[in-house]
This record gives C-alpha cells, sequence and structure tokens, in this order.
C-alpha cells in the first residue's frame, strides 16, 4: 500500500524558507514520478514542481522557478521541497504526489496516481 506522508509546513516571514518533506512507502522511486503541488482555498490544485524516476530531469512552476527546489534521498524513500525567498502569496496547503511514470513527466493533478493528505505553509507579510 503506497502511503505519502508530508512534513515541514508552518509558519514563516516573507523572504524565509522551509524545507517540506514527503516520506514514501510502499512504492519505489525508480517507478515513480514524484511531484509536488499546492491549493489556495477555493481554487484547484496547481502543479509546483516534479522530478523524475530518475531524479535526472526536475521541472517547475513559473511561479517558482529559482525559489524551489527539489530533491530526494533515496535512501530514506523521502523527497524534499526546498522553498527560498518565500512570498505571502505562496500560502497554501502543499501535497506530495506519485505518478507512475511514463515516457513525458507529468505536472496535471488528474494523472497523479497517489497524494499524501498535505501541510499547510502559511507566509506571512
Amino acid at each position: 500500500q503506497v502511503q505519502l506522508v508530508e512534513s515541514g509546513g508552518g509558519l514563516v516571514q516573507a523572504g524565509g524558507s522551509l524545507r517540506l518533506s514527503c516520506a514514501a512507502s510502499g512504492l519505489a522511486f525508480s517507478d515513480y514520478d514524484m511531484g509536488w503541488f499546492r491549493q489556495f482555498p477555493g481554487k484547484e490544485r496547481e502543479f509546483v514542481g516534479v522530478m523524475d524516476w530518475s531524479g535526472g530531469r526536475t521541472y517547475y512552476a513559473d511561479s517558482v522557478k529559482g525559489r524551489f527546489t527539489i530533491s530526494r534521498d533515496v535512501s530514506k524513500n523521502t523527497v524534499y521541497l526546498q522553498m527560498n525567498s518565500l512570498k505571502p502569496e505562496d500560502t497554501a496547503v502543499y501535497y506530495c504526489a506519485a505518478a507512475r511514470s511514463k515516457a513525458i513527466v507529468t505536472t496535471t493533478p488528474n494523472t497523479m496516481n497517489y497524494w499524501g493528505k498535505g501541510t499547510l505553509v502559511t507566509v506571512s507579510s
């Protein structure tokens, strides 16, 4: 049974940093692309970034490019989202997700196979 558990959310001031973790069980990174999404109140879940199964390719939304970085520790089966230069508009619930790897790396929520429950990030001005 696949489980994704996010942690690391919290309250931070604008300009600060947070690192989110996603501990995965029941899956192997070699078979899955691992993505991060976020959801604002009353809005649809939106793409933040994704790392492909090999760890060699990462893609980011324009809104976070240059500020957010995805990494992983295969030995811990954990994916990270390092968030720097945070802005109040980054305030959202952040979700980790996994998609069985295909030829094209997916960036859309409805193509992800598994989701975590999310962790709240609040950025104060």
